[in-house]
């Protein structure tokens, strides 16, 4: 008399007449995750393409403040590092002010905040995204500053270290050129870069030390390509946007603490 074996739910009969359990069904958060994770997916591979390729109407899917919202500035990217118009130069951020120190005004001398935030990415497999910040601040500056006439750019140049420093400095533009997108543009950049070198200033300095902060930013090409193989071939001089002296501006919901505790301790580090 023979036995038949049945296969059930739980058992497996394989070809070596050994028996194994079923695996499980993934249970439905499982599901749910792996659900989201490839939405998540599509939709960053989509997004970095419309960002990275020629405007299209395609873009304007998600709209372009949704899409910049979501690029901006973790996944920021273009095709400037490849031709036919490749990165060809280096950009520097420094900063200087006035303290009070034993009852007088010191003015203290300059800080390459580029510098800074460079040696926290050098030679580090995970750099931090802080490693950056003053090359973008420059480089915005620098594009903005470029698009004014010589006028303009000798108001940029002069002192605005009162409590309606940027008031004047719209004043004076207006008187000068009246309606001018380029001057709108450059002031954005204006307050943003003092807004930086006061955080810079305040890590370094001391929030209640500091009375104004001046920033300078530069530009300096690499070797042009014709001449890169010669040895005596050595970089252009840096250009400059020159600013006058401005007062600390300070941003809501911005943490001096935070800023201090990254730029502070890195800028002690690379003390000789």
């Amino acid at each position: 008399m023979s036995t038949k074996l049945e296969s059930s739910p739980e058992v497996d009969v394989s070809a070596s007449g050994g028996a194994s359990a079923v695996r499980p069904r993934p249970s439905w958060w499982v599901k749910l995750i792996a659900f989201a994770a490839c939405l998540l997916t599509l939709w960053h591979i989509g997004a970095s393409f419309l960002w990275i390729a020629p405007y299209s109407a395609l873009r304007e899917i998600p709209t372009q403040e949704v899409l910049a919202g979501y690029m901006l500035p973790m996944f920021g990217q273009s095709w400037s590092v490849f031709a036919p118009e490749p990165i060809n130069g280096d950009y520097h951020f420094n900063v200087r002010a006035v303290i009070e120190k034993d009852g007088e005004q010191v003015e203290t001398g300059w800080v390459s905040a580029t510098d800074v935030e460079l040696s926290m990415i050098r030679y580090n497999l995970f750099p931090p995204r802080a490693g950056i910040q003053s090359s973008e601040v420059a480089s915005g500056q620098m594009n903005a500053y470029n698009k004014l006439n010589a006028d303009q750019q000798a108001v940029i140049g002069l002192d605005f270290a009162e409590d309606d420093g940027e008031e004047w400095m719209v004043r004076s533009f207006e008187k000068l050129e009246g309606d001018n997108p380029s001057t709108d543009a450059y002031m954005a950049e204006e307050h943003l870069s003092t807004a930086y070198a006061t955080q810079v200033a305040y890590a370094i300095w001391g929030a209640d030390a500091v009375v104004k902060v001046q920033y300078r930013v530069s530009r300096q090409n690499v070797v042009p390509y014709e001449d890169r193989n010669d040895p005596s071939a050595q970089r252009p001089d840096p250009t400059f946007s020159t600013t006058g002296w401005r007062l600390p501006i300070e941003e809501e919901g911005q943490s001096r603490e935070n800023f201090a505790n990254t730029f502070r301790g890195q800028f002690e580090r690379i003390q000789p």
